[in-house]
């Protein structure tokens, strides 16, 4: 796997898929290895995927200092890759809690970016966060399936900060909008792709300035949210929208917070329509 060394030296690793322009890919979870966006529902076909593993996940380094792991701080990391790459600008694609560090990047970095997609993304860098009764409200809409009176109340403990690993493998139906074998076994690789250390730093204090960023930024913006998702629900990422410049909103029907899996044809349509519109 191609790595480069970020300016603290730790070795950072990517996986290239696909051909055509460069789309540089971010991965959430806090702080998952990037092995679980897989081709993006097939957008490597028209796009060459460039899948960043974070410091201290997937094959890239763990760092001496562990402060690193703040979303601010990972910005440099961001801003080393694209030189690495040798690229003048870049289309950046963030799903989840990556999109705090899109967002940090963008406003840091604004002439290194031609446009942003932020794939069901946190906007915590812009003021915006997602409460449990957003959460709540996302999983009120699942009543009808089978599987909800069993994995309603894990769930539940889940937002209530009292979950077992046993509680989050039973709520995990709730992020899919299909819970089907795709899911399931989608689902099943997070628990060791996560670096926990890493994760609970990741948007700790100092990490974000809201009216900065809100002030920096530019570049258009595509943001995409699951009609079924929580993180964030379809009228919060209106909100965000409407923080940005220049910014479109696109709601997929039926889609959770992995919404290249639930509809892969509605994904990639989505993602490059817009990106054919910034290029």
């Amino acid at each position: 796997m191609p790595a480069f060394a970020a300016a603290d030296g730790t070795r950072l690793a990517f996986r290239l898929l696909g051909a055509g322009e460069p789309l540089l890919c971010l991965p959430g979870g806090p702080m998952r290895a990037s092995a679980y966006l897989g081709d993006l529902g097939g957008l490597a076909r028209r796009r060459r995927l460039v899948r960043l593993d974070l410091r201290g996940t997937g094959d890239s380094g763990v760092p001496a200092d562990p402060g690193t792991y703040r979303c601010d701080r990972q910005v440099a990391d961001v801003e080393a890759l694209r030189a690495h790459l040798g690229l003048d600008r870049v289309d950046l694609l963030a799903h989840s809690a990556a999109g705090d560090l899109a967002l940090l990047y963008a406003a840091r970095h604004p002439g290194r970016v031609r446009s942003l997609t932020l794939v069901t993304a946190r906007a915590r860098a812009l003021g915006i966060d997602f409460t449990v009764e957003h959460r709540r409200e996302a999983a009120a809409l699942r009543s009808a399936e089978p599987w909800y009176a069993t994995a309603r109340p894990s769930f539940d403990a889940i937002w209530a900060g009292t979950a077992t690993d046993d509680d989050w493998d039973a709520a995990a139906p709730f992020f899919y909008g299909r819970w089907d074998a795709t899911a399931r076994a989608h689902a099943t690789s997070e628990a060791e792709q996560v670096n926990e250390q890493a994760a609970e730093r990741y948007a700790s204090a100092g990490a974000f300035a809201p009216a900065a960023t809100r002030t920096a930024l530019g570049a258009p913006a595509l943001v995409l949210a699951g009609e079924l998702d929580g993180g964030p629900l379809p009228r919060v990422a209106a909100a965000v929208a409407k923080l940005l410049p220049d910014a479109e909103l696109v709601v997929q029907p039926g889609a959770g917070h992995y919404p290249w899996l639930d509809d892969p044809a509605v994904f990639t349509r989505s993602v490059e329509t817009f990106l054919a519109r910034t290029t």
